[in-house]
């Protein structure tokens, strides 16, 4: 089975669901006519060591090269027999597979526990009274990652389930020591790797394999890889792009790495890809005279960036969809850990991924490489043709769990998805990264909801007005918290990014912000959030201005990666020292604890009182009715049809005719009364709104036809009865 490309994710991202960049590329191929196979080595890997041949080898090593030290691993060697018992039973189960296994996973002993099991008295307090499918997962997880201990300790101590080696890509300004380390003699799950590769070079027999690298932790395996190419299957040319050298190796100059690589191209890799494909389907092809796009390539004994072709990139309507096709998607392993409800989103379940427009429409943030241009360049995608997609993967795919990975998802291009959802009476369930703008109103989060949205994860940052508008973030405070309170009156869980030692941010500004997102939580408009330290990237504005935030850059000679830079802040806090007590906190604000607890409680140095007034955020959810609409917003109904009943009404002589409208809907039923005549209107009305081939209605439509008939639309579209429903379903966008 010959393929031109071979597509590589190389170990290890993610257990639960392929990280979608390989399935991208085919699915533009497929529209080129290039024929391509794709696999992500990270999972094949996990599941040959994770199995009970896997497993035997790992004890056996260990026991031979004298590696079990600490009482915990020799605790798990001990075991190793309940282990080769269990281990390919739990794999099974945690792919999907025999889910009556989870009552056996729950029953007392029946697992091997080591010591990622001391945190079993947590797990009432953590889960409360969860199913046991779902205690079952994370049980599993803590067996798992037990074993993971081992293999650190006793067999390689870079492995991890969604890293491997990862300090070797973190910024590593010279190549010198990944180079050194790629010199020694090949680890045990390099072999594994490398093995499998060899499987899949064989069969395939490709002219091109390409590495997209998206992270750190993927970088050293992608190099190990691409040399056992080189070693091995010399005619084979070898490429890279991805999010890695996307951000890191915009400025590579180090000749050693193209021994290793013919080619590393940057941005999308659509162009860059189609003309290498044809390049190296030419037997006397000349890498000195090619027309590349965005391609670094070794000519005249220098790394030169050859960026002569002057073809463009394709539009997003062009690219195809994301083809899954060869990756073993009955195969990954869903696990779950305990502190953080998003988390759990990414590691539990397989999500199809999409993206809703190329790069960010907001295009600000101090913070953020928004010079490159995979962020820089936004083009959205039209709702009509995101939904074909989505059904395509769901045919393709058989699943019907979406995660969009855009920057931020434009809130017009949430709306017109879910409308398109919602038309094609589509059951699907999605989430997706937003910032929290005002855009998103009440019956905007109601519509996302209705139409498969479960979560929605944003950057509050630094809970800050000032350093808000100094991140250029275009929030306040108080509009994150009006938008986190519609999402979660919706029924969509919010996820908030944190961050902490952004420049200039003094330690009044930590405590302040620390007692905002308190109070967030305490109103529960929050579900799950999480610190990060502010991080310095070369791309961003911050890196290229840096004078303008106060800081002093310490600047390495650049022969390989360049994005993470190390700087002075001239403030001269210490703010990793809040860490600690800032990620504490939050564990236990995420499970409604501790709101009462003064914030000195959660470190161990003096820090100054909070200015922040304690109801600050209970007084900014207050709001006044809206009485007013523009004239173009669109009206939705997603209730049902009513049951209609006319009643007649009497009084001093004088009688009338009112309709009661009845509206049944899942858990129950509402009525309302109004005139006769009016009452028949809106019947005939939502009628039209409810007809997927009906066209949109906007407010204005909605009151000249009204007022057509009757008089003053105001008094009847704010009245009582239409207030009522309003809230169930009758949505002004």
């Amino acid at each position: 089975m010959a393929k031109d490309l071979l597509l590589i994710t190389p170990p290890f991202t993610q257990l639960n669901t392929p990280y979608p960049a390989t399935a991208y590329l085919k699915g533009f191929l497929n529209t080129k006519r290039i024929s391509g196979f794709q696999i992500d080595l990270g999972i094949e890997v996990i599941l040959q060591l994770f199995s009970k041949g896997g497993l035997q080898e790992i004890f056996d090593l260990a026991h031979k090269n004298n590696s079990i030290i600490s009482d915990n691993s020799q605790r798990i060697y001990a075991l190793k027999e309940e282990y080769l018992k269990t281990i390919d039973s739990v794999i099974s189960f945690l792919q999907g597979h025999n889910s009556t296994f989870a009552r056996q996973i729950c029953t007392p002993n029946f697992l091997p526990q080591a010591a990622r099991f001391d945190q079993l008295d947590d797990l009432e307090w953590a889960f409360g009274t969860m199913g046991n499918q779902d205690k079952a997962k994370h049980l599993a997880t803590l067996y798992l990652e037990d074993l993971s201990d081992f293999i650190v300790e006793c067999i390689d101590e870079n492995f991890g389930f969604s890293r491997y080696a990862e300090r070797l890509g973190r910024s590593a300004n010279s190549f010198d020591e990944l180079y050194s380390h790629l010199q020694n003699k090949i680890t045990y799950i390099d072999q594994i790797t490398l093995s499998l590769l060899q499987e899949r070079l064989i069969k395939v027999n490709p002219k091109l394999v390409c590495f997209s690298v998206p992270f750190p932790g993927n970088l050293y395996s992608a190099f190990r890889c691409a040399q056992f190419i080189k070693q091995n299957f010399p005619k084979i040319k070898v490429s890279m792009g991805g999010g890695f050298p996307n951000t890191e190796l915009r400025s590579v100059s180090d000749t050693r790495v193209f021994d290793f690589f013919d080619y590393i191209t940057l941005d999308d890799g659509e162009v860059p890809l189609e003309l290498l494909a044809a390049h190296c389907k030419e037997h006397n092809s000349n890498d000195s005279t090619a027309e590349f796009k965005r391609t670094f390539l070794i000519k005249d004994e220098a790394v030169f960036y050859n960026n002569l072709s002057t073809r463009t990139d394709y539009k997003q309507s062009e690219v195809g969809t994301p083809d899954y096709s060869d990756l073993l998607l009955d195969k990954y392993i869903s696990v779950i850990e305990i502190a953080n409800p998003m988390h759990s989103l990414w590691s539990d379940g397989r999500w199809n991924k999409l993206t809703m427009a190329h790069g960010c429409y907001w295009g600000k943030c101090t913070f953020c490489d928004i010079s490159l241009d995979y962020i820089k360049i936004y083009e959205p995608i039209a709702a009509k043709l995101l939904v074909d997609r989505m059904e395509e993967l769901i045919e393709q795919t058989g699943e019907r769990g979406f995660h969009f990975v855009d920057e931020a998802a434009p809130p017009a291009l949430m709306r017109a998805l879910a409308l398109e959802i919602i038309n094609r009476r589509l059951i699907v369930t999605w989430w997706t990264n937003i910032r929290f703008e005002k855009s998103f109103s009440q019956d905007l989060c109601l519509l996302l909801k209705a139409s498969g949205c479960i979560a929605v994860s944003g950057g509050l940052e630094v809970a800050s007005d000032r350093l808000l508008a100094l991140i250029q973030k275009g929030v306040t405070v108080e509009q994150v918290a009006k938008v986190t309170r519609n999402f979660t009156e919706a029924g969509v869980m919010v996820h908030c990014y944190l961050m902490y030692a952004y420049p200039t941010q003094t330690v009044q500004e930590t405590v302040d912000s620390l007692e905002m997102v308190r109070q967030m939580f305490q109103a529960g408009i929050l579900q799950s959030g999480f610190w990060h330290q502010f991080a310095l990237t070369a791309h961003s504005p911050v890196g290229l201005n840096p004078s303008d935030y106060h800081i002093i850059p310490d600047y390495q000679p650049i022969t390989f990666a360049n994005n993470d830079i190390q700087f002075t802040d001239t403030t001269g806090i210490d703010h990793e020292r809040f860490s600690f007590g800032l990620k504490k906190s939050l564990f236990n604000f995420m499970h409604g604890i501790c709101f009462d607890h003064p914030l000195q409680e959660w470190f161990d140095f003096k820090i100054p009182k909070t200015t922040i007034s304690p109801n600050f955020i209970e007084k900014a959810l207050l709001e006044e009715p809206v009485l007013t609409t523009k004239p173009n917003a669109k009206i939705v109904w997603l209730g049902s049809t009513p049951i209609a009943q006319t009643l007649t009404k009497s009084k001093k002589g004088l009688t009338w005719e009112l309709l009661k409208l009845t509206f049944h809907d899942k858990v129950g039923a509402i009525s309302i009364t109004v005139d006769n005549k009016q009452g028949e209107w809106l019947r005939e009305t939502l009628g039209h709104l409810s007809d997927p081939k009906g066209k949109t209605i906007t407010f204005g439509q909605l009151k000249t036809d009204f007022e057509s008939h009757f008089e003053d639309f105001e008094l009847f579209w704010y009245s009582k009865p239409l207030q009522t429903l309003r809230s169930h379903g009758l949505l002004t966008l």
